[in-house]
């Protein structure tokens, strides 16, 4: 693959004869495949209105495809939420991994009435292809003014016009929506690569018989997937059948679990008091207000290496994650407070909408259960990343 945003004189050339002059060797020279072409575009920065951020900005290879960048800001809303384009602007939403995103089922309506799927927390993109194409267009991300912008950006690259011609059309870059879908194809085409997905954990080893588990991360396994000792797998299970292979660990429903608003993010993004993330509530397709504060349940996979945890960041450690779900099945008064600030959990925003029956199924966990838990999500990082588990 030829170097991100690397010219050549040949395709400057071929360019400015015009499609219809293309060879079969200029289009070899081009990204050989959309999925190259689409790791391409995810790292380049010139798609962004300052040239200074693109998709991996905030879901960087190297740290699970999560943001590891700290945003300017103070802790704890450091790396909680991430920094746009513009230097300035930070959301209310923590970026969650782009790794297994594939996984993901299109945005629907199930016949129960609840809903499941899509992309975002919220679910507003139904598939990979609308995800690629929101944060090139959000002001408070990457910037771009409106999707000719991006096309233009994407025809200053010369490898870029080979590229989409050869793989899409000659004459796409005479439709700005039809090129513009073409970008976020391809980006879509490259997240769907097993680089991004791999299924080569020690979970995964586990299963197949090239590792071991220590005796605490065989508890925290029998713990995770035993709905008699805790409530993990009502929704971080995709697969029947626990030990199945290609397991995700979500069912991509959405819940409300009372994460406490993070207070400390509002006030630095001056959302103001009457602000409210609706979640679900926020997505164009759902009206039903019973929806409100519920977001898409998130994989587990690189769970121990992709915090800070939640929605809106609040958590930094995953035992607090494990602490938190604990405190709905003990009236113990140590459990109703946050270790990482000495203070009771804090407020929800929408009392009303919580999935309680979720929440209580199961016994408390005493200290022992809680670090086999986390012992057994820590199995759930892919190799690339198990080094990453030191830190």
């Amino acid at each position: 693959m030829l170097a991100i945003g690397r010219y050549t004189a040949g395709a400057a050339l071929l360019v400015a004869l015009g499609s219809h002059s293309l060879s079969a060797d200029a289009q070899d020279a081009a990204y050989g495949s959309v999925e190259e072409l689409g790791k391409a575009l995810f790292f380049d920065v010139n798609l962004s209105r300052n040239r200074t951020q693109a998709c991996a900005t905030c879901h960087a290879p190297d740290a699970g495809f999560t943001d590891p960048r700290p945003n300017g800001f103070a802790e704890p809303v450091s790396r909680a939420v991430s920094l746009g384009d513009d230097g300035q602007s930070i959301g209310d939403r923590n970026a969650p991994t782009a790794s297994y995103a594939r996984y993901s089922p299109v945005f629907h309506r199930q016949d129960d009435g609840s809903y499941i799927g899509g992309l975002f927390l919220d679910g507003r993109e139904k598939d990979l292809e609308g995800q690629a194409g929101g944060p090139p267009l959000n002001p408070s991300e990457m910037g771009m003014e409106g999707k000719a912008e991006v096309v233009a950006r994407l025809q200053e690259n010369a490898d870029y016009v080979v590229a989409f011609r050869s793989h899409f059309a000659d004459d796409l870059f005479d439709d700005v929506d039809a090129a513009f879908a073409a970008m976020t194809q391809s980006i879509a085409a490259f997240e769907r690569t097993d680089e991004l997905s791999p299924f080569d954990s020690r979970y995964d080893r586990y299963l197949k018989g090239e590792a071991r588990f220590t005796d605490q991360e065989e508890l925290g396994r029998v713990l995770f997937f035993s709905q008699q000792f805790t409530n993990c797998n009502l929704c971080h299970q995709l697969q029947k059948i626990p030990g199945a292979a290609e397991e995700t660990f979500s069912n991509y429903q959405y819940h409300n679990i009372g994460t406490p608003v993070n207070v400390a993010v509002r006030s630095a993004n001056g959302s103001g008091e009457n602000f409210a993330d609706l979640g679900l509530l926020a997505n164009p397709e759902v009206s039903d207000p019973k929806q409100a504060g519920k977001f898409k349940v998130p994989t587990l996979r690189n769970v121990a290496v992709t915090g800070p945890y939640m929605h809106n960041g609040i958590f930094e450690d995953l035992r607090t994650v494990v602490q938190f779900y604990n405190r709905y099945n003990t009236d113990a008064p140590s459990a109703q407070i946050n270790p990482e600030t000495v203070k009771p959990w804090g407020e929800t925003e929408f009392k009303n909408t919580l999935s309680v029956k979720l929440l209580t199924t199961g016994p408390a966990l005493d200290d022992q259960r809680v670090d086999a838990l986390v012992a057994f999500l820590k199995t759930l990082t892919d190799a690339r990343y198990e080094h990453l588990l030191d830190d």
